[in-house]
């Protein structure tokens, strides 16, 4: 079962939060501490991402879609070109919005659920005040409009629909509950012959900067990512090439990896073919 509050998508569970969305939103390395423990739980790739040549702050980024409501509101009220004008990207970045709907989905929205949706377990009240929800859960299966779940309010079983806030009046396909397991099974069987996904000049300083810290100021780790942050911004260019250097060839890496592992996948569906026609 999840931690109160905290539902995951496809019946995958989410950890607790570690501190509250107002706690992050004023914190930079607060948020960062908080992303990167949430990532490590979700075994999912963590990097700086780059728009327009410029590395995305993250932390912007998740502060401007949350004060909007979030990303499904963001989406649905269609402010993705409003958010990427707070960046101030040059003309010539093309799909700004587009670029930064991606990278939120992929590094910011599950952990948005659980440390904005999910904040302190309250939600409004119709009459403007606040419930407070003290629950455990889990989502059994999704469908197109929303998810099955399941919740335990004190000793109370309770089984019921969420709708995304655009469908509030549909057909509950009729579903087989073991689908969410199945699928959650698929993910812990990832292939672990996959190529690793490359890191930027920025990630290969963040790593070696993060160890030199650590061995001298053990009990300062909360402020790692600002001062790294901070002595990145003071490289000169000479210094800062060094470790682009290393993100190009870590690229070129990836993309020689990628590129062998999938023509070794084509042979293998190849061979497989082949013995089902024997």
């Amino acid at each position: 079962m999840l931690p109160a509050g905290r539902i995951g998508s496809d019946g995958e569970s989410y950890p607790a939060a570690l501190a509250s969305h107002d706690d992050v939103v004023k914190d930079f390395s607060l948020f960062w501490e908080t992303l990167r423990s949430f990532h490590r739980f979700m075994g999912t790739p963590l990097m700086v991402p780059v728009i327009g040549g410029k590395e995305l702050n993250l932390h912007v980024l998740y502060i401007e879609v949350t004060k909007r409501g979030g990303f499904d509101k963001v989406v649905r009220l269609k402010k993705w070109r409003e958010v990427s004008e707070s960046f101030g990207f040059s003309t010539t970045t093309t799909s700004a919005s587009y670029a930064l709907r991606k990278r939120y989905m992929k590094f910011l929205y599950h952990y948005e659920i659980v440390y904005f949706l999910t904040s302190e377990s309250s939600t409004h009240s119709d009459s403007g005040g606040f419930i407070t929800l003290e629950a455990t859960g889990i989502i059994d299966n999704k469908f197109e409009y929303g998810y099955l779940v399941r919740m335990k309010l004190d000793s109370e079983i309770l089984h019921g629909v969420l709708y995304h806030p655009q469908h509030n009046n549909v057909v509950i396909p009729n579903m087989d509950l073991t689908t969410s397991r199945k699928r959650r099974n698929r993910r812990k069987s990832r292939d672990p012959t996959r190529p690793k996904t490359n890191r930027s000049g920025y990630n290969f300083f963040f790593a070696e900067k993060h160890a030199e810290l650590k061995s001298k100021y053990p009990d300062r780790e909360r402020e790692f990512t600002k001062m790294i942050g901070d002595s990145w911004n003071n490289l000169s260019p000479e210094d800062k090439s060094v470790y682009q250097k290393q993100g190009l060839e870590d690229k070129e890496r990836y993309q020689r990896e990628m590129a062998e592992y999938k023509e070794r996948a084509k042979h293998l569906n190849v061979e497989h073919y082949l013995r089902l026609m024997e």
